[in-house]
């Protein structure tokens, strides 16, 4: 596959299935689906290398500048406030491991950690499987592919539309049925929330949803929830409702296409 000036891959990495699209930062251009590919094996991580690499190699990948988009499924993000006192990268560090151990029962050694480390506010940090990221690396090094960037999807959706956040608006990201709410005071996110969407989630179910989560966390309600990825028809422009405001960031991309492949375009600025 031939490289244009300014295009790149990007590649959605879920259990049991990858996507690769080609991207452009000129023109204008939205992304170009190139590829799909199902696997056997669900979140395995020799089972994920050996369908990236067979993805990346039928796709003539060499000298393709790769960003890769996991799955939220592959990944675990939380929220840690700093200890009182904290001044060290090491305090930040000890502290998000214990919260993880508090979670989720385990230590972190299988994890690579990487956060934005704040020791004066609350921030959020995202735990990576080591060997899944060391196989990543492997085949893209093997294809000749540089990996520039490798992100979780809430992460990766966060970041692309956090300028896009008004004040006092909470962002939201809905993939394979699941909304995944960060819930913001004071510009900083505060928590992270996960739900599965239920049949007929509307906007009534989405504002209760919302209030309730602030009420459990002592937060002011908001009064808009911006909302990318693959929302609810319920939810779509036009609609409305009197406690809560639903602002739809980036509906129309990728129309059509399978989970993976919006999980690839996640944090796409083409």
């Amino acid at each position: 596959m031939r490289r244009r000036f300014g295009q790149s891959l990007r590649v959605g990495i879920a259990p049991g299935a990858v996507a690769l699209l080609k991207t452009s930062r000129f023109g204008g251009s939205a992304p170009d689906l190139v590829a799909e590919l199902a696997f056997d094996g669900g979140s395995h991580p020799e089972s994920i290398a050996g369908a990236l690499r067979l993805l990346l190699e039928g796709a003539g990948s060499a000298n393709w500048p790769v960003s890769i988009v996991l799955a939220d499924e592959l990944v675990r993000i939380w929220q840690v406030t700093p200890p009182a006192g904290a001044a060290r990268l090491a305090d930040l560090e000890a502290a998000a491991a214990l919260r993880f151990q508090t979670l989720f029962g385990e230590p972190t050694g299988a994890w690579q950690l990487a956060a934005g480390w704040d020791a004066a506010q609350p921030f959020l940090v995202a735990a990576l499987p080591r060997h899944l990221l060391a196989l990543i690396e492997q085949v893209c090094a093997a294809q000749r592919a540089p990996l520039v960037q490798l992100a979780p999807q809430f992460v990766a959706g966060f970041n692309q539309w956090r300028a896009a956040l008004k004040a006092g608006a909470w962002y939201g990201l809905v993939q394979q049925r699941v909304l995944t709410i960060a819930a913001i005071e004071d510009g900083a996110i505060r928590a992270v929330r996960a739900a599965a969407l239920p049949e007929g989630a509307d906007l009534d179910w989405l504002a209760a949803h919302v209030a309730r989560e602030a009420l459990r966390l002592n937060l002011s309600v908001p009064a808009r929830l911006c909302v990318s990825g693959h929302a609810p028809a319920a939810w779509s422009k036009g609609a409305a409702h009197p406690a809560l405001a639903c602002h739809l960031l980036g509906q129309g991309q990728g129309a059509g296409w399978s989970d993976c492949a919006r999980l690839a375009a996640t944090g796409s600025r083409a």
